[in-house]
C-alpha cells in the first residue's frame, strides 16, 4: 500500500520539484497540493495523509503557526522544508521541537541534490506512532538539588539522526554543568546544526557549540558534528581535540556517526562511552561496535522510545549495544557512570 504524502509550499516551483521527487518512488502516492495553511487544512481534513512535506516559511500563517496548530488540533507526520539559512534553520530546529518528524533543506546552487534523501525520510517516518507517549518533550534542565559530580575523564560520544533534536533535548538536560565531555553527530544540513547547538546551549547546562577544528575537548563542553560540510573526529595529541575532516561521505551520511565512533575508539578506548539514538538506516553501528570492542561502555535507545527505530536496531543486532534504555533514563545513566563521585 502506497504511503500517501500532501505537499505544503507556496512556491509552485518547489511543490513540483518535491512532486517530481515523490514520484520516481513506487512507494510514494502525491495525494495533493496546498498553497497556504487554509488550503491546507482543508486537505488534511479530506485527504487524511500519512505524511505532510511543508514549508518552514510560508507567508500569512508561517509554518510554525501551522504546525502547532495541526499538532494540537489533528497530530501529523510533518517533514519540514526549509531554505539553508540561519532564520530557516532556526525555524526548522523549532518546528522539530514542536513535533515535525524531520527535515530536509530546499535545494540550492551549492546542493542542489537535497531533496534526494527526501523519500526514504518519508517511508522511516510513514509508519512512526503520532502518540509518542513517553517520554514528554524535552525541557530546560530543573533546577533541583543534584548529588555531587566530578568526571571520571572518559569522553562521551553521541550518534543521532531521525527524532535526535528531541532526543538530545532530553540527554542533555540532565547533564550538570560540567558534565564529561561530549562529542556528538546529529544527521543534518548544513547550517542547521549551528542553531542546534545554539537552542542546545540556551537550554542545558553544559557549554554547547558546534564543533571546531583543533578545538581541545574538555569537560562542561559538547560538540556538535557541523552539518553536510564535514565530519568530526577525535584526535589524540597531548589531549584530545576536535578534527573536522572534508572525504567523501560514509554510509551516505556526512557527518557519519561511524566516522566519529571509530575515531574515538582509538583516540579514547575504554576510557570512552558510547550512546546511539533514534534515527533510520545502520550509521553508527558498527562504529559503534568497535568502540565496544575497544572496552568503551555501549548504550542504545530502546525500541519503545526511538522515533525511528533504525540505527538503534541495527547496533543492537550485531552486538554493539551492551544495555538498551529508554530514552528518559540514558542521560542520568551516562551522568552516574561517568560520575568518580559515585
Amino acid at each position: 500500500m502506497s504511503i500517501r504524502v500532501l505537499i505544503v509550499d507556496d512556491s509552485a516551483t518547489m511543490r513540483g520539484l518535491i512532486a517530481a521527487t515523490l514520484r520516481r518512488d513506487s512507494a510514494i502516492e502525491v495525494v495533493g497540493e496546498a498553497a497556504d495553511p487554509l488550503q491546507a487544512r482543508q486537505a488534511i481534513k479530506e485527504l487524511d495523509p500519512d505524511v505532510v512535506t511543508l514549508d518552514v516559511e510560508m507567508p500569512n500563517m508561517n509554518g510554525l503557526e501551522f504546525l502547532e496548530k495541526i499538532m494540537r488540533l489533528r497530530p501529523t507526520r510533518v517533514i519540514m522544508v526549509s531554505s539553508m539559512t540561519d532564520k530557516g534553520a532556526s525555524a526548522t530546529i523549532k518546528a522539530l521541537e514542536i513535533g515535525a518528524f524531520d527535515c530536509v533543506a530546499k535545494p540550492s546552487p551549492k546542493d542542489p541534490r537535497t531533496f534526494e534523501t527526501l523519500p526514504a525520510k518519508i517511508k522511516a517516518v510513514a509508519s512512526a506512532p503520532l502518540s509518542r507517549g513517553e517520554p514528554p518533550r524535552a525541557q530546560p534542565a530543573p533546577q533541583r538539588a543534584a548529588p555531587a559530580f566530578k568526571p571520571d575523564g572518559r569522553l562521551v560520544a553521541i550518534g543521532s539522526s531521525t527524532g535526535g533534536v528531541e532526543a538530545l533535548l532530553t540527554v542533555l538536560s540532565e547533564f550538570p554543568e560540567n558534565c564529561p565531555p561530549t562529542v556528538i553527530t546529529q544527521h543534518m544540513p548544513p547550517v542547521f546544526t549551528a542553531s542546534f547547538a545554539a537552542r542546545l546551549d540556551r537550554m542545558c547546562k553544559p557549554r554547547v557549540s558546534e564543533a571546531v577544528d583543533g578545538a581541545p575537548i574538555r569537560p562542561g563542553h559538547v560538540y556538535v558534528a557541523p552539518g553536510g560540510l564535514t565530519h568530526l573526529t577525535v584526535e589524540k595529541s597531548g589531549g584530545l581535540h576536535c578534527r573536522l575532516t572534508s572525504t567523501d561521505a560514509v554510509n551516505g551520511h556526512r557527518p557519519s556517526i561511524d566516522v566519529l565512533f571509530n575515531s574515538v575508539a582509538e583516540a579514547a578506548g575504554q576510557r570512552s562511552l558510547g550512546v546511539i539514538l533514534t534515527g533510520m538506516g545502520r550509521d553508527g553501528a558498527e562504529g559503534l561496535l568497535t568502540m565496544r570492542r575497544s572496552g568503551a561502555e555501549t548504550i542504545g535507545q530502546d525500541e519503545g522510545t526511538s522515533l525511528v527505530y533504525g540505527m538503534p536496531r541495527a547496533a543492537f543486532e550485531i552486538g554493539s549495544v551492551a544495555r538498551q534504555l529508554p530514552l528518559h533514563r540514558i542521560g542520568a545513566h551516562i551522568v552516574n557512570s561517568t560520575n568518580q563521585q559515585g
